[in-house]
């Protein structure tokens, strides 16, 4: 009798435990101005080692996000920086963020998708939110002579331990907020940690925010590989990934650099929901 009371004990324990986290509520935001976009340029040589796309030409815009859980805030990539040449942002995401009354010590979380430039220009302006970043992008970020490319400079305070920093491991996704509403995806292959975001909106559905996992709709419908990119096969595998992902949870990707896709949202100060 012990033995079955215990054994219905630890089954109704299990139970509980297996039982789905209420989750708070949940939205996302397109900051409006996180780059200034450039004319549009031939992608055929760059973005593509198989030489896919002879003709075509694109405009890159450059785009982060606010995700609000309940009354918390994650900011995902930051933008270029307010001095960058030629594609510096008009306004700085601080100055988007007064439009609601958010304050930068609000953001809890500043998640990076990598070390590029165009993702992390902005992020010291948020010295108490914790940085989650890949594990290989920031041994990267923080290394003694980081590598041409790294942009280590706005991670000053994080590499000098003054602020928190959560390396992801590799392999692993991040549940950010404990209850499986947005999740760090694992996608590497553009950079060895690359990072892309999973946002389970009750009312659009899920979200995937692609970093820089791809670059434009035809890259991704081709599976291109930009000959720049880190590792090739790892690159095809997550982009593979991100595709049974959307289609298991009928999702809809956003491709960060891609005008077209960037206006499934709506422009900040709204919010998807």
């Amino acid at each position: 009798m012990k033995r079955t009371l215990v054994n219905l004990a630890a089954g109704a324990c299990l139970a509980v435990l297996a039982l789905p986290a209420q989750a708070a509520d949940l939205s996302l935001a397109r900051l409006a101005d996180c780059g200034t976009p450039q004319a549009p340029i031939a992608v055929n040589q760059r973005f593509s080692d198989t030489y896919a796309f002879p003709d075509l030409k694109l405009q890159f815009v450059y785009s982060c996000y606010l995700i609000k859980h309940g009354d918390e805030y994650m900011l995902w990539d930051t933008g270029h920086s307010m001095t960058a040449p030629n594609v510096a942002p008009k306004v700085s995401i601080v100055d988007q963020l007064a439009k609601i009354d958010v304050k930068p010590d609000q953001i809890k979380y500043v998640g990076i998708s990598h070390y590029h430039a165009d993702h992390t220009g902005q992020i010291a302006s948020f010295p108490k939110a914790t940085l989650l970043i890949g594990t290989r992008e920031w041994d990267a970020i923080s290394a003694p002579k980081p590598a041409e490319g790294v942009n280590y400079k706005p991670f000053e305070g994080w590499i000098k331990g003054e602020n928190k920093v959560e390396p992801l491991p590799l392999g692993l996704d991040k549940d950010v907020f404990g209850d499986g509403s947005v999740i760090v995806l694992r996608t590497p292959g553009h950079t060895p940690g690359h990072s892309s975001l999973l946002v389970k909106l009750v009312g659009m559905g899920p979200v995937i925010l692609s970093g820089d996992a791809v670059h434009f709709r035809e890259n991704y419908e081709s599976d291109g590989v930009p000959a720049f990119n880190y590792d090739r096969a790892q690159t095809v595998a997550s982009i593979e990934r991100i595709k049974k992902i959307l289609a298991n949870l009928k999702g809809t990707l956003i491709i960060q650099h891609d005008a077209r896709d960037i206006s499934k949202l709506p422009e900040f100060p709204a919010f998807a929901k």
